[in-house]
């Protein structure tokens, strides 16, 4: 019986291999992705409190999970408007 190491069985996004940017994408079209799928995680969020309070197959512990998502990603969404927001008026005093 072969034994993997610890590090055999890691997600993806712990491994040491830089993901490839592709240069075609423009940061108008990521922000565009990001802000639909905060949407998705919002919908989510709220079908999953639905069914959970209409006594459907979904546990507690699914639901907080699927709120805290909800809310990590708006905040983080919020914070990175803010950041831009930032920016463009840093630019605008400069010039």
């Amino acid at each position: 019986m072969k034994v993997n190491g610890l590090g055999a069985n890691r997600p993806e996004f712990l491994s040491n291999k830089p993901k490839p940017i592709n240069s075609t994408e423009k940061f108008g079209d990521m922000l565009s992705d990001f802000v639909k799928d905060v949407n998705k995680d919002q919908l989510r969020s709220n079908e999953m409190i639905n069914e959970f309070l209409t006594g459907g197959d979904v546990e507690l512990h699914e639901v907080m999970i699927a709120g805290e998502k909800a809310k990590t990603s708006l905040q983080l969404l919020t914070e990175i408007r803010n950041k831009a927001i930032d920016m463009y008026k840093e630019l605008t005093r400069i010039s």
